[in-house]
């Protein structure tokens, strides 16, 4: 047996086995996730507490990993910067532009007329179909909110250009206490509806727990693989863009799969809850052990989260959803980011 896997250990760890052993385990994760959303864990909730962690577990192992040497703060600040940037611009452009994302509710395989008679006849079901969007948009819009603050603590801590173990502990509070509300929003839901969380979601969290260890030994060794890598595009200098948009992958595929079953209220919380997790989570977590020198495109990171931010936002709360004339503004932003980070 042990020869057999000094026999393999080239091809384990040779960096397209590692990626797509990563990918696949991040898919693995996002399957029991769905499943998930039927035992008590639904929409939002599901998209803001449950889905981050494993989308973004990825970036909490690199954060781990990043402790373990010296002097990685500017990785770690750019690997959060870009996956927050790319999740609000590039991945949700993308589903705002080619599924026209529309709120859960919306999603109908009635034909007009069969739906408004359906609707003469059961008003009362109308009423709950209104109800649902008006929430909806107030979850959605609770949890752009929390993006704001927490993107704005991170802003002005960094403000001396540095965060120390006191930034971090601040910033870690800030998640946690985020994710208790939410905690006590389940149980307040399942009480509403007289339901309990199945037993049977223990099963899918060791299932999503043995594929979170797939994922942090594949990024391990991608980590050691680009650190030692003789490549003008992939090398350590360039090791926090390359990993957070990697890191991505999973999750672009999990947005644009909801878009295209019209869970538009999954599609966004998702996106931005995995956003929570860089930012404060991971660059706070990042803070307590060591303290991070802010890079210098950092402004414009933040500038444009924000700004992607208030698009969601005014978005959400006009329309409902994000139009195709946003996405494509948001790819344009998206582009703006690449030119000043990789120019800096």
């Amino acid at each position: 047996m042990l020869s057999i896997l000094q026999t393999a250990q080239p091809y384990l760890t040779n960096p397209l086995v590692l990626l797509a052993g990563f990918i696949a385990a991040s898919f693995l994760m996002i399957w029991r996730l769905h499943a998930i959303e039927g035992k008590g864990f639904e929409g939002t909730l599901l998209g803001t507490l449950i889905m981050p962690y494993c989308s973004g577990f990825a970036n909490l192992v690199f954060v781990y990993v990043m402790a373990q040497g010296s002097d990685n703060g500017r990785l770690v600040i750019e690997n959060s910067l870009v996956n927050n940037v790319t999740n609000l611009t590039l991945i949700l452009g993308l589903a705002s532009l080619f599924f026209a994302a529309a709120p859960a509710a919306a999603k109908s395989s009635k034909t007009p007329d069969k739906a408004a008679k359906k609707k003469a006849v059961t008003p009362k079901a109308s009423k709950g179909q209104s109800d649902y969007y008006r929430l909806y948009r107030l979850d959605l819009l609770l949890t752009l909110v929390a993006m704001f603050l927490f993107t704005g603590a991170l802003w002005a801590l960094a403000k001396d250009g540095a965060l120390d173990f006191y930034d971090g502990l601040v910033l870690v509070a800030l998640f946690l206490f985020w994710q208790v509300l939410h905690v006590f929003e389940v149980l307040k839901n399942n009480v509403r509806k007289n339901q309990t969380i199945h037993w049977s979601i223990v099963i899918d969290l060791i299932l999503i727990g043995l594929c979170a260890y797939l994922v942090y030994l594949s990024v391990d060794y991608l980590v050691k693989w680009v650190e030692t890598a003789d490549n003008r595009y992939i090398s350590a200098a360039n090791l926090g863009w390359f990993s957070g948009v990697i890191m991505v992958v999973p999750n672009a595929f999990l947005a644009l799969y909801y878009a295209r079953t019209g869970r538009h209220d999954i599609v966004v919380s998702s996106q931005v809850g995995d956003g929570h997790i860089c930012i404060p989570m991971c660059i706070g977590l990042f803070a307590l052990a060591e303290n991070i020198a802010v890079p210098g495109f950092f402004q414009w990171g933040v500038w444009i989260i924000l700004a992607a931010g208030v698009l969601h936002f005014l978005s959400i709360a006009i329309w409902g959803k994000l139009p195709r004339l946003v996405g494509a503004v948001l790819l344009g932003g998206y582009g703006l980011f690449l030119y000043k980070g990789l120019g800096a």
